[in-house]
């Protein structure tokens, strides 16, 4: 139990930071100077109201200073960051391999929120995130679809030629329907989860991006032509694939 609450607090802490990343990266804004500030009034955010979570609640979710309301998306991306941190230990235990989770889970969080904002998937978070992957995939990952097993680096470097190949050739063949973010997301989640990861993000996506598409479009009014982010699916599909991966594999193929 206090292994749960510890992480669930470092999620948090993390979790603030995320934040930062996901309010300044798009901004092209340094994500380390200055410190905190006020979105409404631009004041410093002392210590003590920079408590994740703790502090949103204390102040009515208002800034201090000029009493301007601040999004609750600020305590909600802590949460999450710190519920999927706890999911993450409770899946995996505690290992060197949840440690690379819980980086793969916060980026996820990050490019999930931005690309919400502005339909843009930073190069900043996807190609170190490749990078990281493959180092990774030589000595720390786990195969998620063979947990006894490691992912090895051919499976990596497979999983990025496949996830960024395919989704260069959709863009290509949609000419402009699938944008660069989004080919080089999939290179970053190959590198994490092998190819069979890829299949599998791509098929959740898919499938989720579509039922949620078209319920815009019958209860929103929302053209076919209008723009949704591909990202936040394809970060849905990777999380499952990557807590869920080789028990969605095992039941795929007892019904088939």
């Amino acid at each position: 139990m206090y292994v749960y609450v510890t992480v669930f607090v470092l999620g948090s802490i993390i979790g603030s930071f995320l934040n930062v990343c996901i309010y300044r990266i798009p901004r092209h804004k340094s994500i380390v100077f200055p410190s905190s500030r006020c979105p409404g009034c631009n004041s410093p955010i002392n210590a003590i109201d920079n408590i994740p979570i703790l502090s949103y609640i204390f102040l009515g979710g208002k800034c201090r200073e000029c009493k301007q309301k601040i999004s609750i998306r600020y305590p909600f991306v802590e949460a999450l960051n710190a519920s999927m941190y706890v999911a993450v230990v409770w899946r995996f235990g505690l290992h060197w391999y949840s440690l690379i989770c819980m980086v793969f889970v916060s980026a996820m969080i990050v490019i999930t929120f931005i690309d919400l904002d502005f339909q843009i998937i930073p190069d900043s978070i996807t190609l170190p995130g490749i990078g990281i992957g493959l180092i990774c995939s030589i000595f720390v990952l786990i195969d998620p679809y063979n947990r006894s097993d490691s992912i090895g680096i051919i499976n990596s470097v497979t999983g990025v030629l496949i996830g960024g190949g395919s989704f260069y050739l959709i863009a290509v063949l949609s000419r402009g329907g699938m944008g660069g973010g989004d080919i080089k997301m999939m290179g970053m989640v190959g590198a994490f989860l092998g190819w069979k990861g890829v299949l599998m993000t791509t098929f959740v996506a898919s499938l989720t991006g579509s039922v949620i598409g078209i319920f815009l479009m019958v209860l929103k009014g929302k053209g076919r032509k209008a723009k949704v982010p591909f990202g936040p699916f394809l970060a849905l599909g990777s999380l499952i694939s990557l807590f869920w991966g080789q028990e969605l594999l095992r039941l795929y193929l007892t019904i088939s």
